[in-house]
């Protein structure tokens, strides 16, 4: 059994800083999880839905436009969920439209909540910790171009890795990983 996330990951600088800022807001997965925005959430797959997933994911990637995404503020989902995260503020639409899309086809399941395009900066962590990742990053704001989502594994190690990125327009993308 392998367990997948499929993510749109956070270019330099910004994901460096965003990060760092996760850790020192004691977050423990700081270090296992790259900064990212959501598009299939854990997902256990196994070994022989690879090759369709790939291909489902190719399909949709090459349906997609490169966008502007704009990471603007502060947002939390307590008391819900414990979290605190960078909103999403330029781009939902195209995560949203992205999103549905992969989650169709092989990649098809419900979800439990609706779906809220965000960069997670606080996950578990005291109120203490919550309220200061809120407040530090309230005035926080970078834009920067989609061209691309990622397919990640859950590793042994525990720690989310790339397997490969799907290019915009035509959903191929070099890239080596773990999974054939």
């Amino acid at each position: 059994m392998n367990v997948i996330g499929v993510f749109i990951a956070i270019p330099a600088p910004f994901a460096g800083e965003l990060q760092h800022l996760r850790a020192s807001f004691g977050d423990p997965s700081a270090e296992s999880i790259p900064t990212h925005v959501t598009l299939l959430s854990t997902t256990e797959i196994t070994d022989d839905q690879i090759p369709e997933i790939h291909e489902h994911l190719e399909r949709v990637a090459s349906a997609q436009q490169p966008f502007t995404m704009r990471l603007r503020s502060t947002g939390t989902f307590r008391p819900v969920s414990p979290v605190v995260f960078v909103q999403v503020a330029g781009g939902i639409s195209a995560c949203e439209r992205i999103e549905q899309a992969i989650r169709t086809g092989p990649l098809k399941r419900e979800v439990r909540f609706y779906y809220h395009p965000h960069v997670t900066i606080a996950h578990h962590v005291d109120d203490e910790a919550m309220d200061r990742a809120f407040n530090e990053l309230a005035s926080y704001d970078c834009s920067f171009e989609v061209e691309a989502f990622h397919l990640y594994e859950h590793g042994d190690d525990l720690v989310w890795h790339e397997v490969r990125g799907f290019d915009f327009n035509t959903g191929v993308n070099s890239q080596p990983g773990r999974m054939p």
